[in-house]
């Protein structure tokens, strides 16, 4: 769309499968040599009708901005917010099976919702994490986490909604995370076991992996963002 090569960065990136609402991206966009003064900015509301022209519906431009020269995509992000859906009834949808879990097992809303407390806070989630394979002399990754917010929603007619949103994620922690609460709703395991899971920093403690597909980054949120 624009005659040249463009470096895209983005806000995050995810498992195979994995969907996104708001994911953010961005890239420089040089001004012709040409380009005079008083030509104004450049026309983003043709580039991005360009774009969806060409990659829609798969993926879309939602909107374009311009943005200051030292705000990046990825490192300006001050917090994530991922949604997690699953159909919990004993028939599936097939209109929602690309973004959503079917679990047909019957799940505790309130055993699901007494489960996210202790995820609240800073806290090593290395449970819940796939472990960064480290080249020799590499220093140890941290993976310690800020969760915000983290709370189930029922939106109706079997669909949950699971949400969380921390200052960043590690690898597959909330596909892990949304797998062993699945678990608690369905009587596998207590509420109170998430907090001695939580402390073991020991990834086998943690319950299954929550398929991929049910899973979007929501929000990406950065300085000066409303509350």
């Amino acid at each position: 769309m624009l005659g040249h090569d463009v470096s895209l960065t983005a806000a995050g990136r995810t498992d195979r499968g994995v969907h996104a609402w708001g994911q953010v991206v961005t890239f420089d966009l040089p001004v012709p040599d040409h380009a005079a003064p008083d030509d104004g900015p450049p026309d983003l509301a043709r580039l991005q009708r360009s774009v969806n022209g060409l990659c829609g519906p798969a993926i879309v431009v939602r909107s374009a901005t311009l943005v200051p020269d030292d705000f990046d995509a990825r490192f300006s992000a001050v917090s994530r917010r991922y949604r997690y859906r699953v159909l919990n009834r004993e028939v599936p949808d097939p209109f929602l099976a690309a973004t959503t879990w079917h679990v047909s097992i019957p799940l505790d809303l309130s055993k699901l919702r007494l489960a996210c407390d202790p995820l609240i806070g800073e806290h090593d989630f290395s449970c819940f994490c796939r472990r960064p394979k480290l080249a020799a002399g590499e220093p140890p990754v941290t993976l310690v986490r800020r969760v915000r917010s983290a709370h189930w929603q029922d939106v109706g007619d079997g669909l949950l909604h699971f949400e969380i949103a921390a200052n960043a994620f590690c690898h597959q922690m909330v596909r892990s995370i949304v797998g062993t609460l699945v678990e608690v709703g369905a009587g596998r395991r207590s509420a109170g076991s998430i907090l001695t899971t939580l402390r073991s920093r020991d990834r086998s403690r943690a319950g299954q992996l929550a398929p991929p597909h049910g899973l979007c980054l929501w929000e990406v949120g950065y300085p000066g963002d409303p509350a």
